[in-house]
Order: C-alpha cells, then sequence, then structure tokens
C-alpha cells in the first residue's frame, strides 16, 4: 500500500497546548491509536504512514482542532468518541456533537452533551413530557436526567425533583440487611445521590431532601401517588417488572415531566420475571409525547477501556459464552 507523508499545522500556541494536553497525555494517547508515525514540531504535527491511515488521522487531528476552537478545552474521551465515529465513515464538526451549557456544578464545571446520542437524549427531554433512555453503563443516562432534572427546577419548571430506583435483590436478601426499609434501600439509591452531591454539592443537596424539594425513593414507594409539578425519574428501569412500569407511568401529574433510564442487558430479575422496560418499548413506541432514545457504546464518556470492555462482553456472548 502506497505510504504518505502530511503536516497538520496548529496557528496558536495555547491551541497547541490544550490538544496536547496535560503532560503531553493527549498526543501520547493519539500516538497509541493512529497506527502511524506521527512527530511534533513546534506548532506542526508531522504524520507518516500507510495513506488510508495518514488520511483518517488527518481528518481526526482536524477535527479535535475544531474542538479546541468551539470548547477551549479536550479530553481522552473526546479523542476516543471523535476516533470512533471517522472509524465509521462519520465526517464530524464539534459544533455538532456538544450543547450548550446546560448547567455548573457547585465546582465550576460546566455540563454539556458531549456526543450525539447524548445530545438527541437532551433535546427528546427538553420537547416531550416522558423519556426512555436505553443504553450501556457510562453513557451518561442517569447523569444527564439528573443534571436536567436540576437544571428545570433552578428554572422554576417544577417544584420538586423525584429519584426512584426499584429495589431488586442482587446477591443478598434485603430482609437480612439491617436497619429500616429506607436503611435497607438506600444502597440501590447511591448512585442517585453521587450525582446530587456533584452537582449541586452535599449541603444543598441535604436541605433540598430535608425541605422534600428532592426526595430519592424505591419503587415500591410511588403506588398510589400523583405526581405534579415534578420531575420524576426512575433508574436502573430494567429491573422493573411490566406491572411496576405500568404503575410508575401512570403516576405522571400536572406539569410533570419523567425520564426512565435502563440498561436491558443487565437485567437482575429473577428468570421467570420479565423486563417491563423491555415489554414498554413495543407497548408506547407510537405514542406521542414519548420519546425512545438509544445510546450505544459510542456514547460511552467513562475510561476509554470501558468501550473496549462492552466491546469485549459482545463478542462474548454473540458467541454463546465461548472466549474466540
Amino acid at each position: 500500500m502506497a505510504r504518505k507523508e502530511a503536516k497538520i499545522s496548529i496557528d496558536d500556541n495555547e491551541k497547541a497546548i490544550i490538544l496536547f494536553g496535560s503532560n503531553d497525555e493527549n498526543f501520547k494517547y493519539l500516538k497509541s491509536i493512529s497506527d502511524v508515525d506521527m512527530f511534533s514540531r513546534g506548532g506542526d504535527i508531522l504524520l507518516s504512514g500507510e495513506e488510508e491511515r495518514v488520511n483518517a488521522v488527518c481528518e481526526l487531528l482536524r477535527s479535535l482542532i475544531d474542538m479546541v476552537e468551539s470548547e477551549g478545552q479536550l479530553t481522552i474521551n473526546d479523542i476516543n468518541y471523535l476516533n470512533g465515529l471517522i472509524a465509521k465513515g462519520a465526517r464530524v464538526r464539534a459544533q455538532d456533537l456538544v450543547s450548550g451549557p446546560l448547567l455548573t456544578t457547585i465546582r465550576g464545571k460546566v455540563i454539556k452533551a458531549k456526543t450525539l446520542g447524548q445530545k438527541r437524549y437532551i433535546q427528546s427531554i427538553l420537547r416531550d413530557d416522558i423519556v426512555f433512555s436505553i443504553g450501556p453503563a457510562g453513557t451518561g443516562k442517569t447523569y444527564l436526567a439528573v443534571v436536567m432534572a436540576v437544571r428545570a427546577l433552578k428554572n422554576k419548571e417544577v417544584e420538586r425533583i423525584i429519584l426512584v430506583r426499584p429495589a431488586v435483590e442482587a446477591g443478598e436478601k434485603l430482609g437480612f440487611l439491617p436497619g429500616d426499609l429506607i436503611e435497607k434501600v438506600n444502597p440501590y439509591l447511591r448512585p442517585l445521590y453521587d450525582s446530587l452531591f456533584d452537582i449541586l454539592g452535599v449541603d444543598v443537596t441535604q436541605r433540598y431532601l430535608e425541605k422534600n424539594i428532592i426526595e430519592v425513593a424505591p419503587l415500591a414507594y410511588m403506588r398510589g401517588r400523583t405526581l405534579n409539578d415534578a420531575f420524576i425519574i426512575l433508574d436502573e428501569a430494567q429491573n422493573t417488572t411490566p406491572q411496576q412500569m405500568k404503575m410508575f407511568l401512570t403516576r405522571l401529574g400536572f406539569g410533570s415531566k419523567a425520564v426512565v433510564t435502563g440498561d436491558v442487558t443487565q437485567v437482575d430479575l429473577p428468570k421467570e420475571e420479565y423486563s417491563g422496560l423491555v415489554e414498554v418499548q413495543r407497548i408506547l413506541h407510537l405514542v406521542k409525547g414519548i420519546s425512545f432514545e438509544y445510546l450505544s457504546k459510542q456514547d460511552v464518556i467513562r475510561h476509554p477501556l470501558v468501550q473496549n470492555i462492552i466491546d469485549a462482553y459482545e463478542i462474548f456472548e454473540a458467541n454463546d459464552g465461548k472466549s474466540k
């Protein structure tokens, strides 16, 4: 195959610093995934290798520079995501990927949608009153739902936030755990607390919990209630039964919005039970005002290894549980 040499120039020293990353960690990661010889000289990046690979890396670098210009920052997750899109033949610009600022956390971190899937998810939450977000771990399903709930609360679009999870026994029987029912289910609700602490801080979260502005509850506590002027999130919805899913969705009152998140590959229900999240896709997919957003491994924004782990499990399962 023909070989090619190329040069990508960065016209601004500050942009170059952001692109290369702290201690050149971004540049080192780029070299590790590029399959070409890559060197830096001042504001130039020199490439040499097989023509097809050099062309792909040039396109990746231009997209990364575009992201630096539009966002003023760049992470290894950004590199990983853009590289995956380009490998699939997609032509992307940074402006197409990110939403505007959604919220600023207590520590001053600006939160935005960072992938095309996340952007569609956010747009659906803004548009529809019931949104289902289905996808693997690390795609931001729960975190972005909590972000949008806090945003709605701050904008006075709702009066309270209600965060709900099914308490499915996984390994330990609830009856044998110490404490009353709330103390027994608290470990299941921990990821929701963690998201709130990150966004609002511990003190504000505790104050909102005490005033019942934020309520965190097991799914069983929703029966018989009508929830008005609330932003309701049902997390880990793959572990609801069809009856529980129907019960939850019919709690929606006036001025309320519901987001249901889950991963249909991680069902912890007993074998004889059917997942309400699997069933509801067939029942409600044509109902106006309800959206189903499907996030994929390309939307994973955790450590790059998480995507590799998802890939490995998919291959393993495709081969009926046999390693290749």
